[in-house]
Parts: C-alpha cells; structure tokens; sequence
C-alpha cells in the first residue's frame, strides 16, 4: 500500500500533482467538480503548515483546450479563500524562486505541466524520473504528493517521475478515489451487484463486461453503448442517421465482440425497452425499440426503461456507474441518468457513480452526493479500476512506500 498524507510530518515544502482539467471557454477554464475536491485536499495541508506548490496540466498540445493555468489559479483560489500564487513557469528560474520563497500556509500554481518538453511521452518511470524536469524540480522540495487520482493511468513524467528520487505520498483525493473504485474487486457483496453503463465509447465498457463478470450480476445499458448493443439483438437502431459519427466506425470495429457479449453474457445484460427523441414540436417523445426503424437520433431510454432499470437498482446491494443513459444536459433527455441515480440516491446500498460527466448529473439534478457511496471524478482511472487493471501513478506510490 502507499504511504498518505496523514503520514506526513507537519510543516513542510509540498510538490503536489493535482489534475484540474477543465472545459474551457473562450480561452478560460471553467470551474468544475474536480476544482471543489482538490481544493479540499490543499486546504487539509495548508492548515497542516505546509507550503505547497501545485502542477496540473490542461488539454493537449494542439487542442482548442491547451491553455495557461492562469485563470486555474483564480477558480482554486476562490475554492481555498484565499490567493492562489500563479507562475507562467513549470521548472524554470522563475519557478524556482517561486517556490524558494513560497512559506507555509502559501500555496502557488505552476504552469501547465504539458508546456513541459519531458512530461507527455509515455516513458517508463525511471526515465521519467531521469529528465531535467523531475532532476530540476525534486530536490526544492520535502515531498510529492500525488492526489490526481483520474490521471494515474499516464504514465506521464509527473505522475511518475517524482516518487522515484523523492518521499512520496497519496493526497486525500487519490486514496478515497482508488478505495472507493477498487472496492468491485476487492469487497464481497451479500446482495446482487447492479452495473449500469452508457455514455459514447464501446471501446471503454467492453472490457468492463468481460472482466467483472464474476463480481457483477446484472448489467444495464444505455447511451450510444447500449444502442450498439441493440443493434447486436437485431434492432434497427445503433448506426448514424442525421450526420452522426457515434455509431458505424465503433460498429466496424467491435461488432464481432459486442455479439460475442451478448450471446456469453446475454441473461445478465438488461437493455432498453424503449428510446427518447426529440419530436416535431421539440418536446420529448419516446418510442418502443420493438419493431423500429431508425430515422432520428435517440438521445436517452425511454421512460419504462429507465424505471426498470430504477427497479433492479432498489434491489440490489451494490451498484456501480460509468456513464450516462442519455443527454442529461438537456433536461428533456435526463430521464434515465436521473431516474437511476434518484433511485440509488434513496437506496442502502454501496454505490459508485464514476466518470467526470456523469458525476455533474448530481449537483445538476439538486441530488445530495451524501446519498452516494462515493462520486468519483475520474474517467479513465476508473474504468481501469473496475477491470482489475493497474495504475502506473498507483504502483510508483506503493513503489516508493516500500523502498
């Protein structure tokens, strides 16, 4: 296991990875739930005495998203109530007196981590910790701390990097998210364990299927997910009509797995009854699958879907979510997310809500995240959690706690 921040002496010089990626509007980023999280885990240490300075990175070079962290900086300190120091610098001069000034109860944000020539390539960690980045900056600091639990499958320079020349720790995000989104595979429920799975990436959820098999006894699809999975029964929907792109190359590329699925595992998968579209008059309109032609896009499940799949939620003894059942941006398509999460909102049992978008739903839909086992932030991270497969920034941590 890796080491905590509850295992760290007071009073210290904290080099700590978050990840505040953000949507980003007209050259800003946006706050979001990952914003509030984090800020939860710096204030824990700056009322420790530490002094900390942060890296995060934002988009990818090329992208519409691959900004500054400037307006970060202002979004994390209004979390912290306080002022978020920000250096257009990752580990140059300017960084490092930066941080040589930095006293405790302090906290700046470095810049974009991905600005950075040494972090992006997916390199083995001790080259990663080799480069003129991780050499650089290391030896200013006490410690790392890695609380970007949703980036810990990059195998990114800092996220691996650092816990190779330097004491390492996991930040309070980190330890909840990796608990909460390995408990499918380490826990043993009494009940019947519901797995409800949508959003747009067949690629994603297919492994999912296949590798919790033995955990999970009944599966509830939606989204593009669940329309190809339709298809594969022999329904007329899951292809593109009105210059989609979600559904023929995923077609193309997994059909052979997806009805190799549904033939293994066919008496555990639940798929939707019926689907909601938008109608002439721009009002929502719902259509049973039997016997459909597809000619519109579908953008959630129908309404006697959503409440079978509310159904087989009260009854179970756990239940986990990756992604949504439809566009619950739209209030008229947030039916099926909603409805599933009220019902698990109103259910005991354990339960994990995964994904950075379908977490929104909750604080959307005035649901109380106190009523949910755990709400993770993480996409990625997630879904490798639940298939048992391991993260590089999981594996440095406990790397590091047993040198």
């Amino acid at each position: 296991m890796f080491n905590t921040v509850s295992d760290l002496d007071s009073g210290q010089r904290l080099l700590v990875r978050i990840d505040i990626n953000a949507p980003v509007e007209n050259g800003h980023a946006q706050d979001n739930r990952r914003f509030e999280r984090h800020a939860e885990s710096i204030r824990t240490l700056l009322e420790d005495g530490h002094a900390v300075a942060v890296m995060a990175h934002q988009g990818r070079p090329g992208r519409d998203t691959f900004i500054s962290l400037e307006s970060h900086a202002d979004i994390l300190g209004d979390h912290l109530s306080q002022d978020v120091e920000f250096v257009p610098d990752t580990f140059g001069e300017d960084a490092l007196e930066a941080t040589e000034a930095l006293e405790s109860g302090e906290v700046l944000l470095l810049e974009n981590v991905r600005m950075c020539e040494d972090e992006l390539p997916e390199k083995e960690p001790e080259t990663h910790a080799g480069s003129e980045f991780v050499q650089t900056l290391a030896p200013k600091f006490d410690a790392y701390v890695n609380d970007a639990y949703s980036a810990a499958h990059r195998a990114h320079a800092s996220l691996v990097g650092f816990p190779l020349v330097m004491d390492a720790y996991a930040g309070p995000v980190m330890e909840a998210e990796y608990t909460a989104n390995s408990a499918i595979q380490d826990r043993e429920f009494e009940g019947p364990v519901t797995m409800v799975l949508g959003g747009t990436k067949a690629e994603d959820l297919i492994p999912v299927i296949e590798r919790v098999d033995d955990t999970v006894d009944r599966f509830c699809l939606g989204g593009i997910v669940g329309e190809l999975f339709l298809r594969a029964a022999g329904h007329d929907v899951g292809y593109d009509v009105e210059e989609t792109e979600f559904f023929d190359h995923q077609w193309d590329d997994h059909a052979n797995t997806i009805e190799s699925i549904l033939e293994t595992y066919g008496d555990r998968l639940t798929l939707a009854a019926d689907l909601a579209y938008e109608g002439d008059d721009g009002e929502r309109a719902e259509t049973a699958v039997e016997g459909l032609e597809k000619d519109t896009s579908y953008l959630d499940v129908g309404t006697e879907s959503a409440e079978t799949y509310a159904d087989l939620v009260r009854e179970s003894d756990a239940v986990f979510v990756k992604g949504a059942l439809g566009v619950f941006e739209d209030e008229r398509f947030a039916t099926g997310t909603v409805t599933v999460l009220e019902a698990i909102a109103e259910t005991d049992c354990f339960s994990v809500v995964g994904g950075g978008d379908t977490s929104r739903a909750i604080g959307m839909y005035g649901l109380d995240e106190d009523d949910f086992g755990h709400v993770s932030i993480a996409g990625g991270a997630y879904v490798r959690a639940l298939t048992g497969e391991p993260l590089v920034g999981i594996d440095v941590l406990e790397t590091a706690a047993a040198a």
